[in-house]
């Protein structure tokens, strides 16, 4: 079996075998475009060959930036397209290939690669872990009143507007809301300009119709927006809510649970502990489903990427980190000092003992490292190493991705 990389005259035999590996055939475009494989960086792809020359695994990957703790925007490899076909599964293809991948990645300088896990029992043992996660709030339309918000008095304090507007008429927007949004979340991904030129991937940037109710803020500059559509049987499901801030969420969440001719408002992708359920006069009307992890993460280079992120509490830990997938073994002594991270090799006794995976997982703030402590992942080696690792850790807020890729 080789390993080789793809061009551009590969792409039609790349979807072909991609959509061979899942078992489907590829949807037919729709008007404009839109077909999520138009995006795909054919010289970031890779094929796994047989001996007579056939096709049977993909893997590609994108470009993208990852914004970090701290509003440190990265570059970061989105792994995508991974698949091998039936005939050529449990014969050691998808590790060989993912193990061409991430020295490929590390040979183009990366130091992160990320992923969104069709199963969650795969990636693990390629050094991933889930770093981000995200939830279905639906609120039946009967029990969508707001509560008075006690801490600001009834009005709160946003002093917008909402415009609603047909997503053909409002990409330029779009696009603007959401690069300001990414920018400043943790665990968020860029959205490259090609893919809202194509139509690459799901509702907003696919161009399906849609409504969008864009927020302005009191100076008629747009600052969140929500896409949504009406399906049977009235349910008003809501794609993305990208707001600024929380009152900007609230504008939008509140204009779209008042729809009428709605029996309920699902939001698709709301981060875990959100305060819209706190918001609501029925604390049960908020009622969360499909509560599941998004993105994961994959450390490449330990060292560049913990002093790549930004940090809140000072203070030093001795990690030890175990990367069997790629046959490594390190140990670093984390030290942060007034936001900033120094991470060099020691040979001082570990405080924490734990699996490249794992600290995947903690990286961007989304998981406590005493909650891995606590489920047998992580090795504490003196008290209070659990506890100080939590605080260190920890991000301004909670990571959230939304993007698809």
């Amino acid at each position: 079996m080789e390993i080789r990389s793809t061009t551009d005259q590969d792409l039609d035999v790349f979807v072909d075998t991609l959509h061979a590996a899942f078992g489907r055939f590829p949807e037919t475009p729709t008007d404009g475009g839109g077909v999520w494989w138009s995006a795909l960086e054919m010289d970031r792809g890779l094929f796994a060959m047989t001996a007579d020359g056939r096709p049977v695994g993909t893997a590609g990957a994108y470009s993208f930036e990852l914004t970090l703790p701290g509003e440190i925007l990265v570059p970061a490899a989105g792994v995508t397209a991974v698949g091998v076909v039936p005939s050529h599964r449990r014969q050691g293809v998808l590790s060989a290939m993912m193990r061409h991948q991430l020295t490929e990645l590390r040979a183009r300088g990366e130091f992160l690669s990320v992923l969104l896990a069709s199963e969650a029992l795969i990636y693990r043992r390629f050094g991933y872990g889930p770093a981000t996660y995200t939830q279905r709030l639906t609120v039946p339309r009967h029990q969508a009143a707001f509560a008075l918000p006690r801490a600001r008095g009834e009005a709160g304090s946003d002093t917008g507007s909402v415009e609603v507007l047909r997503r053909a008429d409002c990409g330029e927007v779009l696009e603007e809301v959401y690069d300001r949004y990414r920018r400043a979340q943790p665990g968020a991904l860029s959205r490259p300009r090609r893919w809202w030129a194509l139509g690459a991937g799901q509702p907003p940037i696919s161009p399906a119709p849609r409504y969008v109710a864009v927020h302005r803020d009191a100076d008629g500059v747009p600052d969140g927006y929500a896409s949504y559509a009406i399906g049977e049987p009235g349910t008003l499901t809501v794609d993305e809510t990208i707001a600024v801030d929380d009152d900007v969420f609230t504008a939008l969440a509140r204009f779209v649970l008042g729809h009428d001719l709605v029996s309920e408002v699902v939001f698709k992708h709301v981060p875990p502990e959100h305060p819209l359920r706190w918001q609501l006069a029925d604390f049960r009307a908020g009622q969360v489903g499909n509560d599941t992890d998004w993105l994961w993460v994959r450390l490449l280079d330990v060292p560049r990427a913990l002093t790549a992120r930004g940090w809140f509490t000072d203070g030093e830990l001795v990690l030890d980190v175990d990367d069997p997938f790629l046959g490594e073994h390190g140990r670093y002594l984390l030290t942060v000092r007034d936001s900033k991270a120094d991470c060099v090799p020691t040979d001082r006794e570990p405080d924490l003992s734990l699996d490249v995976s794992d600290l995947g997982s903690i990286y961007l703030g989304g998981t406590a490292p005493s909650t891995l402590v606590r489920a047998g992942h992580i090795r504490a080696h003196r008290p209070g190493a659990a506890t100080l690792a939590d605080a260190l850790f920890r991000a301004e807020r909670a990571p959230h991705c939304l993007h698809w890729f």
